[in-house]
């Protein structure tokens, strides 16, 4: 059975016009290794801590801004929202068809909340928790391109024509600021693009974005602001010593025009000097130290990294379940193929480099889970490619293979074709990493023995189920398993209005 909404009640949760305060009993282990009876012995403990956790039940108005807005992804997502809001509907050549938000975890995934005469009952996740509702999102943003969002929908060459044709008249007034544009950090066929720039130093440029945010906000009187990087992959940054290894040297770096620092570190810079959150939905090493300890300094949000969209988040679930199954996966090839701007900014060896990185550590951590199957420092051989081929557009060709030891020598091959329209799937994405980082902006927690509620850290760990590869704070475990990630987004959501986790024991009908 399937409900809207619904209410806790329990003496752990307390609503109120401005808040939901929550007491929660987080149940965990404690792991020592110590000498008992003349041996070291591994102990486990498990252990109780009581949590109080409070959400600001207001939901304010939400300005987004995209960097890369006339893109394939910011085009789509800005087009879906309008066509969600206004109940567009257009024939394709199967059907006539509504518009929704398939693909969003936020909007179109459901959690289970118990039991009721036998049978399971489902909620949507949104239910969880008060969030925005994507058509009350006002959209701005940056690009290096100055197509208005209609021209560059249609150059993008994502959605139906009819369908289109629909949207144009509520998205010709639409038209990007100018963009950071770095030749040297994106690929050379990007820049008969680059007609709508920012020009100056790099610190101008940081005070320009940071001036766009305020008069964004002004405008549009939107209560916060959240920005999100979808524009081209850069390469990677050198990390140096005395440039960006510190908070203090990217500053001073940035007063010298140190020509190392990239476009996306620049509009990180200007977000966390305006405590505006800051996501990185592209695979280059944005967050470099001086960054992290910057948003950690001021305490302001940041995420990413890279949009975890069809191939990654399929080798995800798959490695996930071998390893879990006892099976070894030694070999893992992946091949992919599109034909859309981020395909030809790829073709580039340098920038392709930084989504190689990122698709490459996805395994990393369920291969280090498993002591029985991998000696230390064994891994398996994993190649990835990606090859522009113009023709395809946005519908990006992903093909696996998946090469396992299994019992007494023997070996498993599986082999796999996706074929998916990139912006379609990363759009949905772009939309839950904004929503959520505004939702955990207002969510506050402590520890029985901590004296006050207090933040999240800045460095957003509850986003890791959206991104390839996620950014956590420095000495954290990186978790890839896509099951892993849901589940401990889905729990902490859970865990603010008193709900124990989703464990699927089910004991009442053992």
């Amino acid at each position: 059975m399937f409900i809207e909404s619904f209410k806790v009640d329990s003496p752990n949760v307390k609503y109120t016009e401005n808040e939901i305060h929550s007491v929660y009993n987080y149940e965990t282990t404690e792991l020592v290794h110590e000498n008992r009876n003349g041996t070291y012995q591994w102990i486990v403990k498990p252990k109780t801590v009581k949590y109080e956790f409070k959400t600001d039940a207001h939901v304010p108005k939400l300005g987004v801004m995209l960097v890369g807005w006339g893109g394939n992804n910011g085009s789509t997502l800005t087009a879906g929202v309008i066509a969600n809001r206004e109940g567009i509907s257009w024939a394709t050549k199967d059907k006539v068809q509504q518009a929704n938000y398939f693909g969003s975890l936020t909007q179109a995934a459901s959690i289970r909340i118990g039991s009721f005469n036998g049978e399971e009952i489902y909620a949507p996740f949104k239910s969880l928790l008060p969030m925005v509702h994507p058509e009350d999102i006002v959209f701005g943003g940056w690009d290096i391109s100055n197509l208005n969002l209609a021209d560059a929908m249609g150059r993008a060459k994502v959605l139906d024509i009819d369908l289109q044709k629909q949207l144009r008249p509520y998205m010709e007034h639409m038209v990007p600021l100018p963009g950071i544009y770095d030749a040297d950090f994106i690929a050379a066929n990007q820049g008969s693009r680059a007609n709508n720039v920012i020009k100056g130093t790099r610190k101008e440029q940081v005070q320009r974005v940071i001036k766009d945010i305020r008069e964004f906000k002004e405008k549009n009187k939107v209560d916060k602001v959240v920005v999100l990087w979808t524009a081209n992959t850069e390469r990677y940054s050198n990390v140096v010593v005395g440039l960006n290894d510190t908070m203090e040297n990217l500053m001073a770096s940035l007063d010298r025009n140190e020509s190392e620092i990239s476009p996306s570190t620049l509009f990180g810079i200007a977000c966390i000097l305006e405590n505006v959150p800051y996501i990185n939905g592209s695979p280059q090493n944005t967050f470099v130290p001086g960054l992290i300890e910057l948003a950690i300094q001021r305490n302001t949000l940041i995420g990413g990294d890279d949009f975890k969209s069809g191939q990654t988040k399929m080798k995800s679930v798959l490695v996930d379940f071998l390893v879990g199954a006892g099976i070894k996966p030694t070999s893992i090839v992946s091949y992919n193929h599109l034909g859309n701007n981020d395909g030809m900014n790829l073709s580039a060896p340098q920038t392709f480099r930084s989504k190689e990185i990122s698709k490459s550590n996805v395994v990393d951590d369920m291969v280090a889970s498993n002591g029985i199957l991998y000696e230390p420092g064994e891994h398996p051989d994993h190649v990835v490619v990606i090859k522009y081929v113009p023709y395809v557009g946005d519908s990006k060709r992903a093909m696996d293979e998946y090469t396992s030891e299994i019992f007494m020598g023997g070996q498993s091959t599986i082999v796999m074709h996706n074929t998916c329209e990139d912006s379609l799937l990363a759009s949905p994405i772009i939309l839950d990493l904004v929503l959520l980082a505004e939702l955990s902006t207002r969510i506050q927690f402590k520890a029985e023995h901590e004296p006050k509620f207090h933040s999240f850290h800045p460095v957003a760990t509850i986003l890791s189920y959206l991104s390839k590869a996620p950014l956590v704070p420095p000495g954290t475990p990186v978790v890839n398993a896509l099951s892993k990630q849901r589940a401990m987004l889905e729990n902490i959501l859970r865990a603010c209005v008193g709900l124990a986790p989703e464990n699927n024991m089910i004991l009442e009908y053992k």
